[in-house]
């Protein structure tokens, strides 16, 4: 059975909670004025990002290969139009749908909302979704708890896309994924697969823009629909939109290693004790 919000210990939230509050904070800081010191796990969780990236940079482009990467792809998608439609309610916009495309985009149907707000979130929420997975990806307790807000996330997706089968699938699909990692080896595997979401999410933006503005220069994107309401150029809003992203993720990285010092024995251990599966 899968787990739910409501048979989380209150104290382990409020005591991940603290942990990213103190990364994010003065700990920052304090780590930079002594150096930060990296573990033996978290040097192999730092060459699993790199691999991730270099893995994700070479699939990218190359054809025919790179349609492996295609339902992550159309998650992280999942995951920028959801960033417009979060933003677009708490602007005082109303969802109408959301539905993904076959051939790797998406649209989000509101009416009302900021759009100056609305237009930016589908990148910077996206990377900012991948940042915070990241930071949780260094340890497995910390994914297990990743991975139930995403269970919310997807849900309220799920809503707003009931009549796109293409979203239902996707999403079915990555839930399905991320409740069978619960059961495998105390949940080790659910942080690599955490951290592969994070990176993926984290360096969309940039790699999309390149796409939409540089290579393919695609009239209707989210910057050039910026660019014509507030000025600007639409591939300067594209940079400054993806230099954001990767402060996101470089952030992400750094509050990891800083929160997270524990070695893999210790994360197993803390595993078992958090709604265990096995």
């Amino acid at each position: 059975m899968a787990p739910t919000p409501a048979s989380i210990p209150r104290a382990i939230f409020v005591e991940y909670a603290k942990r990213a509050v103190v990364a994010a904070g003065p700990e920052m800081a304090r780590l930079s004025a002594r150096g930060l010191s990296v573990n033996h796990t978290q040097g192999i969780t730092l060459g699993i990002i790199v691999l991730y990236i270099a893995v994700i940079a070479l699939l990218w482009n190359i054809p025919y290969v790179k349609y492996s990467l295609w339902p992550f792809k159309m998650l992280v998608i999942a995951f920028h139009e959801f960033g417009h439609a979060i933003t677009a309610c708490c602007t005082g916009g109303r969802v109408k749908s959301i539905s993904l495309d076959p051939r790797e985009g998406g649209v989000t149907h509101m009416v009302g909302g900021i759009s100056a707000v609305t237009l930016p979130a589908g990148y910077l929420g996206s990377s900012l979704i991948g940042a915070l997975l990241i930071f949780c990806g260094f340890d497995i307790v910390a994914s297990k708890i990743a991975s139930i807000a995403l269970g919310v996330c997807f849900l309220l997706t799920l809503w707003w896309a009931r009549k796109d089968w293409l979203t239902i699938i996707t999403i079915l699909m990555a839930v399905g994924l991320l409740v069978g990692c619960w059961f495998i080896k105390h949940a080790e595997p659910l942080k690599y697969v955490v951290l592969f979401i994070g990176v993926m999410s984290s360096l969309y933006s940039v790699w999309d823009i390149c796409d939409d503005l540089i290579l393919r220069k695609v009239n209707e994107s989210d910057a050039s629909v910026f660019a014509q309401r507030y000025g600007g150029s639409s591939q300067c809003w594209g940079v400054i939109w993806s230099i954001v992203s990767l402060v996101f993720m470089i952030g992400g990285i750094i509050a990891g290693l800083a929160a997270f010092p524990e070695s893999a024995s210790q994360q197993e251990d803390d595993s078992k004790k958090f709604i265990p599966t096995r």
